[in-house]
């Protein structure tokens, strides 16, 4: 793509194939993909992925953030083509993007992890892997190759297992832990409640901790299930249940023992009392950066960078957790100005195009993480699709640097954005 640059190449491939009579699957615009998306998935596979807490106006507060940014391009620079390319704890990436940790991808596709892990190795974006993924990490990894991957980690109650976790991420070739602070229970998330819908209970979304030594220990010591009532909607839980847990669903079905894991898991899946001390376990575990996510202040980035962390992660969890709290963008300045780039700052929660990404990096972020676009790119055409949203996240960034007077992201600062 020399020469014209990235997102000329992906507008005349677009175009080309058009005369072709042939159109994208995915759509360019972040309403229609939705849109989609949501008739690709079950109802409670949307709601799960797509849903907030409370009335939704953190996610809400997210768009607006990326709203109230005006870019003010500059002209009559004359970049040709342009440098998106960026290092990130000594690894060189083609842009400043990674795909977020997402949990439960087996809602959106069959495929889950497996073919957003395929489809970031063919694009060179990192993927975080998910606690809460569909597929177990070691089988995302084979996928990958050499292509670079991190690790999001849930602190669970149990530090051997959160030791566990961290051991096999290294062994997978992941370079980086992402621990998640913002969910040590869950939000009060209404489209889930309104449905009586935790897809962990049906067994989804929970392949790394059935994957594991230390969880089938747990298990083991776990007291056997109560028996509850026999109604049609228990027994359609209990086959969904025998079906989504590894081995023979008739076996499943004869043993307690995935009502047993399920069970297990929900005592140990979050740390309500987690606090700064319990960072010690993870920095003792592992060698690996370490990057902390889910802060929304000034102080608390402070406080992480004295605690010997090697990033940030600025982020409210896509609005699923905190009903009315700030916008991610609306932080960023104020928590780049407390680490003053000690560290590298990622920044999730809101982002929908390329332009999402100038404004971020504008205003202080290293880089941004894709959610839920690359999710219902899956939900629409599998591994292509999270590879076209891939693609257009990139060409337009590009465009927009271009336009901007920008031949590199170095050049992209703040006075390049206002805020209104």
């Amino acid at each position: 793509m020399a020469g014209i640059g990235y997102g000329r190449q992906r507008q005349a491939d677009i175009y080309l194939a058009g005369v072709r009579g042939e159109k994208p699957r995915v759509p360019q615009s972040a309403a229609t993909l939705e849109q989609q998306a949501e008739r690709a998935m079950s109802k409670e596979g949307f709601a799960y992925i797509a849903g907030g807490a409370g009335l939704e106006t953190t996610l809400k507060a997210n768009r607006a953030a990326f709203e109230r940014v005006r870019i003010v391009p500059r002209m009559l620079r004359g970049p040709a083509t342009r440098e998106l390319g960026i290092e990130l704890f000594g690894r060189t990436l083609p842009a400043p993007l990674l795909l977020a940790p997402i949990g439960v991808l087996e809602m959106a596709h069959r495929d889950a992890d497996v073919a957003v892990a395929r489809a970031a190795a063919a694009e060179g974006v990192p993927m975080i892997f998910s606690s809460q993924a569909s597929r177990a990490l070691e089988e995302c990894a084979a996928a990958m190759g050499d292509a670079p991957r991190w690790f999001q980690l849930y602190m669970s109650t149990s530090d051997d297992l959160v030791r566990s976790f961290v051991s096999r991420a290294e062994r997978a070739g992941c370079e980086a832990i992402v621990v998640t602070l913002d969910t040590t229970m869950l939000g009060w998330r209404l489209r889930d409640l309104d449905l009586g819908y935790l897809p962990f209970l049906a067994g989804k979304g929970i392949a790394q901790y059935v994957t594991d030594p230390v969880f089938q220990r747990l298990v083991d010591d776990a007291p056997p299930p109560e028996r509850g009532a026999v109604t049609p909607g228990a027994v359609r839980a209990l086959w969904r249940l025998a079906r989504a847990y590894p081995g023979s669903t008739w076996a499943n079905l004869r043993s307690p023992r995935p009502r047993q894991a399920v069970r297990t898991f929900l005592d140990v899946f979050a740390r309500p009392s987690l606090n700064w001390h319990d960072l010690a376990l993870v920095r003792d575990a592992t060698k690996l950066p370490i990057l902390l996510k889910g802060i929304l202040h000034p102080d608390d980035a402070r406080r992480a960078l004295d605690e010997g962390v090697d990033g940030i992660v600025v982020s409210n969890h896509g609005g699923r957790q905190v009903d009315g709290s700030v916008g991610s963008l609306d932080v960023l300045p104020a928590i780049a100005e407390a680490v003053g780039g000690r560290a590298p700052i990622l920044l999730d929660s809101g982002i929908r195009g390329g332009a999402d990404v100038f404004k971020a990096l504008a205003l202080g972020a290293t880089a941004v993480l894709i959610g839920r676009p690359y999710c219902y790119g899956l939900a629409v055409a599998g591994e292509s699709g999270v590879r076209e949203v891939i693609q257009n996240f990139i060409a337009d960034l590009d465009l927009t640097l271009g336009l901007s007077g920008c031949a590199s992201l170095a050049e992209v600062g703040g006075e390049l954005v206002e805020i209104t």
